[in-house]
């Protein structure tokens, strides 16, 4: 891909429609036996209501755009992948609280809005490294998310079935009511928040590295009764979540793809926020043909094989007019690389003058394999790519806007260390993941712990991530 056709085909959106991404190569696609039900499945989905709301990804489009000037701070986080067969109210609650948790230590620490964003509602379809997988001589389709298929090694299962798109939606719908009751209906008061961070503090064989910053937050909170904002206050009472996933299931996002009333522009009303993929991001693609016509904030995943020539192509079709917070770049690079493959790109997309916002997912680019061949991932090789993307920033004198990470409310075994130490021995007590490993409730509070005492002593030294 070269830059004029990048500029071609940035500068022409009348040729975009909801379907013009058919007929382009499509990588991680599903093929569908019967592709007469997949259509009666899509005309369906495009008939029920949408999701979400074109305003509400307006919304967080602004407050990205604040993200990307260091006026706000982005945490993104929830599962690898969400499982038809984990659809329960506590799920859905525990994943909530954590993400809630996290984000009053990350205020704390970077001393700016934390803007929370969910992988829920809709976090389905998984790509894959290969098509098929083999098991004792036999060979079938690869389990892409209980949006397409299901985990278990048969046939059955394994086909590719368009009616969990249905399911996927419905889903989706009752997730979001809940979210919304519990961010709007007192659940998500900072005191009470506040109040299960003691918890954890106290539990923690950590338990003193945590307790100033701890102590502070309470002092604040008291700070801010005395000055009128009581428990029952909007402010603290309740809070904005937005939810947001991979746009991988094309036929799907395109069936929720809706015209907005009050603008004339068309938004994916599958979630506020969509990310293309490190397997998908190609500029002639049918993923980012998709994307470049929706009006949401749109998010990149940029791994070590990104170029700078590739992301610039991407940037010119996706955000031509350069518009503050359409774009955000969450950088995957892995513990041992992210120093050395993201100054170059950092560099070319600031030199270019493009006003983007970087997080960094420090969970894919870590994955590894045991010697039974279990994927886990290391606690430290995950606080140590955030600490190298934060250098990197520091660096070239920017400043980094959000982490975003896979992560459950639950208490899984899935990822090792952190501080009850957890080993390889112990992955088997409860491994629950069928994709990639997730960091549990206890590692997710640590690390935001760890997150904010790094922003914190930053700041304290006068560096960009102030």
């Amino acid at each position: 891909m070269n830059a004029s056709l990048a500029q071609k085909i940035a500068a022409d959106p009348r040729s975009w429609s909801p379907a013009s991404w058919r007929g382009l190569p499509a990588r991680q696609a599903p093929t569908y036996p019967d592709q007469a039900a997949a259509e009666s499945v899509e005309a369906r989905l495009r008939r029920y209501p949408p999701l979400v709301f074109a305003g509400e990804a307006r919304r967080l489009k602004q407050q990205l755009a604040l993200a990307s000037e260091g006026r706000a701070f982005v945490l993104q986080g929830g599962a690898c992948a969400e499982s038809f067969g984990e659809f329960t109210a506590d799920i859905i609650r525990d994943t909530f609280r954590v993400l809630l948790q996290m984000a009053v230590v990350l205020t704390f620490g970077a001393k700016v809005p934390v803007i929370k964003l969910g992988r829920m509602a809709g976090q389905f379809a998984k790509p894959r490294s290969a098509d098929t997988e083999t098991r004792g001589g036999e060979t079938l389709p690869c389990y892409r998310g209980d949006i397409i298929n299901g985990p278990d090694f048969n046939a059955a299962s394994r086909n590719a079935d368009p009616l969990r798109m249905e399911t996927g939606y419905f889903q989706s719908a009752g997730t979001l009511n809940l979210l919304r009751a519990f961010a709007s209906g007192g659940y998500a008061n900072l005191h009470q928040v506040h109040r299960w961070n003691l918890g954890f503090v106290a539990r923690s064989p950590l338990a003193a590295a945590y307790q100033d910053l701890a102590q502070r937050i309470d002092e604040t909170l008291g700070f801010m009764g005395a000055c009128g904002l009581t428990p029952n206050a909007p402010q603290i009472n309740e809070t904005e979540f937005y939810t947001g996933h991979e746009a991988l299931l094309l036929p799907y996002e395109q069936a929720l793809t809706r015209v907005d009333s009050t603008t004339g522009d068309w938004y994916g009303c599958s979630a506020h926020f969509l990310w293309v993929g490190d397997r998908t991001r190609q500029a002639d693609g049918a993923h980012i043909e998709f994307l470049r016509g929706v009006h949401n904030p749109i998010g990149i995943k940029v791994g070590p094989t990104s170029t700078a020539d590739e992301l610039l192509d991407l940037l010119d079709i996706l955000n031509p007019e350069d518009e503050a917070g359409r774009i955000t770049l969450i950088s995957r690079m892995g513990a041992a690389k992210v120093r050395t493959h993201l100054p170059p790109l950092l560099r070319a997309v600031r030199t270019a003058g493009r006003r983007v916002t970087w997080l960094v997912d420090p969970m894919h680019g870590n994955t590894i394999s045991t010697a039974a061949k279990v994927k886990t991932r290391s606690f430290d090789a995950i606080l140590a790519e955030v600490r190298g993307f934060f250098d990197v920033f520091a660096a070239e004198g920017a400043r980094p806007g959000g982490v975003h990470v896979e992560m459950t409310g639950q208490d899984v075994t899935e990822c090792v260390g952190g501080a009850h130490r957890l080993t390889e021995a112990d992955l088997g007590a409860r491994y629950e993941t069928f994709c990639d490993p997730r960091l549990n409730a206890e590692q997710s509070l640590e690390l935001a712990f760890l997150i904010a005492g790094e922003l914190t002593s930053r700041r304290l030294a006068g560096g960009p991530a102030a």
